[in-house]
């Protein structure tokens, strides 16, 4: 049905005849809040709803993006000065089409890019990025990309083909490929590797200085995710954008502090921290003294101790646990990632904060609330004997508390989903 949609949208623009499908998903962050434009790790997974994407080559050079659900239409030309609205869905599109036409020269073939989604937008499940991914599969392939030597040289393994993703959203360079403004936000590669490179079935973790496949760990026999969006958008653009970014400056600070000091040369947070036995001590000590009007030293080092012990403590550990089959374990080691989210990320609203406690009151054997933060959406593992009826007691407790909301709210089981894929 939703592949039809964008069908009859291509349709009625009269596009060309000759098509293909794509299916973009959004993601779960089961762990790793904040962590990869740092360095650090996380766990990850795929969820099965998404974007089902229909598209066509045109023979121009105009990139024409359909947002069916929204009746609204994009046409930018595939050149290096592509524009859209800031704060804008258009602004995905324009990026990945601008970025494109600067890293490599003599793109002459547009397309015309249909797509209709299932995923809650602005909730933290990452259609941003997912949009992003489709328009640049859309232009790739019309263009026959892959089979450049300038890409093969740039791009040799689907995760450096994540990172490079990442790093057209985030807007820094590439290896030799150059970098522009992006859309505006200060992230790392996590969406991007989670849509690309994860597995059905399963939850994979990765490290990202660099961007590193750390193992792979099947879902827990006879569960599944119950998932639940908050009512409030999480979108990164205005005031979220800001505070987004508030916490994303605080560790490139901390980290060009630490080589300014140290005579070193950390690309990251995670190298700094881990870079010999009193490492993090010296840390501390240049979170304090960097305590200034934007940056109090009380924020700093509540950032330094809550990307250190995700990604070097509770992440492993949580691993651990779900290959040994403690469950009890794995949820105690997420509340604590949640406890540290509110009290030292500071990322989370009430409404996500009892949206996890009530899951877990409710007897899920986990929850977290995950994204950017700042509004959007919670997970729960379940078992999937009785998943619906969770379901449905959680969104009856959750709208007895924020009746507001509850319009706006949406819950939903999901398998941990396969990645991308076109066809």
């Amino acid at each position: 049905m939703l592949y039809r949609r964008s069908d009859r949208a291509l349709d009625k623009a009269g596009a060309g005849r000759t098509r293909w499908s794509a299916w973009i998903p959004g993601r779960i962050e089961v762990l790793g809040k904040h962590t990869d434009y740092a360095g650090g790790r996380s766990l990850l997974c795929a969820l099965d709803r998404g974007f089902a994407v229909r598209i066509a080559p045109r023979r121009d050079a105009m990139v024409r993006v359909h947002n069916v659900a929204r009746q609204e239409l994009f046409e930018v030309p595939l050149t290096a000065d592509a524009t859209g609205s800031p704060g804008h869905w258009t602004d995905y599109a324009a990026t990945v089409t601008r970025r494109l036409a600067r890293n490599f020269h003599g793109l002459r073939r547009g397309a015309d890019v249909a797509f209709v989604s299932d995923l809650p937008s602005a909730a933290g499940m990452s259609s941003s990025s997912a949009l992003l991914i489709s328009v640049f599969f859309a232009i790739a392939r019309s263009n026959r990309l892959s089979s450049r030597a300038d890409y093969r040289r740039a791009i040799t393994a689907r995760e450096q083909l994540a990172a490079y993703l990442g790093a057209i959203e985030n807007g820094r360079p590439f290896g030799r490929l150059t970098g522009d403004a992006g859309v505006g936000t200060l992230g790392g590669n996590q969406d991007q590797i989670a849509i690309t490179c994860a597995e059905a079935g399963r939850l994979v973790r990765y490290g990202w200085s660099p961007v590193r496949h750390e193992a792979t760990l099947a879902m827990p026999a006879g569960h599944t995710f119950a998932l639940a969006t908050s009512g409030i958008t999480a979108p990164k653009t205005g005031t979220a954008m800001a505070r987004y970014n508030h916490a994303a400056a605080a560790v490139q600070r901390l980290t060009a502090e630490w080589n300014a000091r140290t005579g070193r040369d950390d690309p990251m947070l995670f190298d700094a921290l881990t870079s010999g036995p009193n490492a993090a001590s010296g840390l501390r000590n240049i979170a304090a003294a960097l305590a200034d009007a934007q940056y109090t030293a009380t924020f700093l080092l509540s950032r330094l101790e809550q990307f250190a012990e995700e990604s070097l403590e509770i992440i492993p550990a949580a691993c651990d646990a779900l290959s040994r089959g403690a469950l009890a374990e794995f949820g105690l080691l997420v509340d604590r990632s949640q406890q540290l989210a509110e009290e030292k990320l500071e990322n989370q609203i009430p409404e996500t904060v009892g949206l996890q406690r009530q899951a877990r009151a409710l007897g899920a054997t986990a929850a977290s609330a995950f994204g950017a933060g700042f509004g959007g959406s919670v997970w729960a593992l379940v078992p999937q004997r009785g998943a619906k009826s969770f379901l449905a007691k959680w969104k009856a407790t959750y709208t007895t508390a924020h009746p507001q909301h509850a319009a706006a709210a949406e819950f939903f089981l999901s398998t941990a989903g396969p990645p991308a894929y076109q066809f």
